[in-house]
């Protein structure tokens, strides 16, 4: 098998990011599935290989919560996507909490899921805090949902969706729930 060479494509590709929406134009659906695949796996894997997880982790412990003890929006930490996620309260049936949705699926259900950590809470509330890595990847759709349980009622109190565009995490929306008819 011949030797490939990619210098010339790898070459227009990064002088001109346009050439790879030319490019996908170009491609019959069946070899686009496989191309957007074998890019969210490479992610995937760099993200995995070149990022340094347990300094990352460490740091969003250190500045991943606020006052309330409930997470802050995700960000990015290249070559990781940060999602804090935890519960406070005095017990599970009486809480508040807060966790991340990516491409509607929590963090720790995602197929992306680099690591999760999670730990207890210090205090005299009951809970734990979480941190979720994943890799950076283009479209990547976040709903950081927030809620607040009361006599085993869930109650969703505010959603705000994010997405990843062009390597930066962007809000798009984010609204306030009613009580009524969200659980």
């Amino acid at each position: 098998m011949a030797t490939r060479r990619y210098g010339t494509i790898v070459r227009h590709l990064c002088e001109d990011p346009d050439t790879a929406a030319e490019l996908a134009a170009k491609l019959p659906d069946e070899q686009l599935i496989e191309l957007a695949a074998a890019l969210r796996d490479e992610m995937q894997k760099r993200a995995r290989e070149s990022g340094d997880d347990d300094a990352v982790i460490e740091a969003a412990f250190e500045a991943g919560f606020a006052r309330d003890g409930l997470g802050v929006l995700p960000w990015i930490e290249k070559p990781f996507l940060v999602c804090p996620g935890g519960l406070v309260g005095k017990n599970r049936g009486n809480h508040r909490c807060q966790f991340v949705s990516a491409d509607e699926r929590w963090v720790w259900e995602s197929s992306d899921l680099i690591r999760e950590d999670k730990r207890s809470t210090p205090g005299k509330d009951e809970g734990f805090r979480a941190i979720a890595l994943l890799p950076i990847i283009e479209g990547m759709q976040l709903d950081v949902v927030r809620a607040r349980m009361k006599q085993g009622q869930h109650n969703v109190e505010r959603v705000t969706s994010m997405t990843v565009r062009r390597g930066k995490l962007v809000e798009v929306e984010q609204r306030d729930v009613s009580a009524r008819g969200t659980r």
